[in-house]
């Protein structure tokens, strides 16, 4: 492993590309000997991004209110007391902050030595800051997720010169089950945070905490297995009176981006085919149940078979069954007896609170972009339609641009007109505005 502690020729070399920076910010990746290939290639992503390397401090993601309903739900939390045990406690004696964050880079918990938290503060090292490559540069929990592995980076290998007292070495966090990133583990300090045990320690406790992560699913998936099912209560006009058993556990439903949707039930996790993705997104909207016509209704184009219907319903309750016998959905009318989170009803719970930015987080794309079926082409264009109101009403510029990253929002100008009104006058990102919104128009013009 390379020893960081020594950094001398490293550091030299990463001042010299940053005398470089200062005078050309689009040639961020000196030819300079000595200067890691990691910390080039990252250099390079972080002026595609328009990073400035003269920003005093991480932009804040998340208000408080926002950050403490997000962390709730956020899957890490489960792991948070591994993580504690593990790293923040000693981390109180030793001069080092310990921070989780999300998949996407923004920290959700920071603790440790309270004398460098309060340093720390000063370059926005806090929960809901955004140390994303896209928002800050080069920097270990960015970095570490763009790359996929754990990394060290020392001093003047952050792209941000804020940043360069610091050193810090950061994990992954992949989902024990489905291998997806859920978040990025961080120890930041001095020297010794880049000590050569320290990434180490840091992927032995990434490991010990998806481990627990793993038995907790699979005990709860036990208990889950030996209790009866309680369905939901209705009234006598059928509406939804109480939650399920299953709800304890996340039996979750991803459709947004993706043609074929992945549902997760009792810690396992199966990619569906694109006409069962369809009918488990519909049955999950319609939570009191539809008839074997109106399902047909909503699942097909034009003139729906309710013999065709019944028959993927046969394959997609064998798919179900060997999942979750108690998921398996009802008939007459078909209905799923316990309670299904599919990614859409999150995305639309948010925007009712008036949290568009987690909303905006959650949301990977269009609702099964390749259907036809009627049903979901309402869902879609109410989902999308909703969080484009939503980021135009009350979203912050980078809200907007983030919005604007998104395929279906290729060719708006509204949206990008926006974030232009919004962006401060000297903004190294209007420049990047500015050349789509000229694109657009040509592309009108022609």
């Amino acid at each position: 492993m390379t020893n960081l502690l020594h950094p001398e020729p490293r550091q030299r070399a990463a001042l010299a590309g940053h005398e470089r920076l200062g005078s050309d910010p689009d040639a961020p990746a000196p030819e300079i000997p000595g200067l890691r290939n990691l910390i080039r290639e990252s250099w390079q992503r972080s002026a595609g991004f328009k990073a400035n390397p003269d920003n005093a401090a991480a932009p804040l993601a998340l208000d408080w209110d926002e950050l403490e309903d997000y962390r709730r739900q956020h899957p890490l939390a489960a792991i948070m007391p591994v993580i504690n045990k593990l790293l923040v406690q000693p981390s109180h004696d030793s001069g080092l902050l310990v921070a989780v964050g999300d998949e996407v880079g923004r920290l959700l918990w920071v603790d440790g030595d309270p004398t460098l938290q309060r340093r720390a503060e000063g370059m926005m090292f806090v929960p809901g800051a955004d140390w994303s490559e896209a928002s800050v540069g080069t920097s270990a929990p960015g970095t570490a997720l763009a790359l996929g592995r754990g990394i060290q980076i020392a001093g003047a290998e952050h792209y941000q010169r804020t940043v360069h007292p610091w050193s810090c070495t950061a994990v992954p966090f992949h989902d024990p089950d489905s291998g997806a990133v859920l978040g990025v583990v961080d120890i930041t300090g001095t020297a010794t945070a880049v000590a050569p045990h320290t990434l180490s320690l840091v992927e032995a406790t990434v490991a010990a905490a998806q481990a627990q992560l793993r038995v907790e699913r699979l005990q709860l998936a036990a208990e889950l297995a030996r209790k009866p099912v309680r369905r939901r209560s209705t009234d006598a006009a059928g509406r939804n009176g109480g939650a399920t058993e299953g709800s304890l556990y996340r039996n979750s439903l991803q459709l947004l981006g993706r043609d074929q949707a992945l549902l997760s039930l009792g810690g396992r996790t199966v990619s569906l085919s694109a006409r069962h993705s369809e009918i488990l997104a519909l049955l999950s909207a319609h939570q009191e149940g539809l008839s074997a016509e109106e399902l047909c209704s909503l699942l097909y184009p034009g003139e729906g078979s309710t013999i065709t219907l019944r028959a993927e319903m046969v394959r997609l309750r064998k798919v179900i069954q060997q999942l979750s016998p108690d998921a398996v959905p009802g008939s007459r009318p078909y209905r799923l007896p316990l309670d299904l989170v599919p990614d859409t009803g999150q995305v639309l719970s948010c925007l009712q609170r008036g949290a568009h930015r987690i909303a905006l987080e959650i949301y990977r794309g269009e609702v099964l972009p390749r259907s036809e079926a009627p049903g979901i082409l309402d869902l879609r264009n109410r989902v999308s339609s909703l969080l484009r109101e939503a980021v135009l009403t009350d979203g912050s510029a980078e809200s907007l641009l983030k919005y604007a990253a998104l395929p279906e929002a290729r060719d708006d100008v509204v949206i990008r007109r926006a974030a232009l009104r919004l962006l401060p006058p000297r903004s190294p990102k209007r420049a990047a505005v500015v050349a789509d919104l000229e694109r657009l128009e040509a592309e009108l013009r022609a």
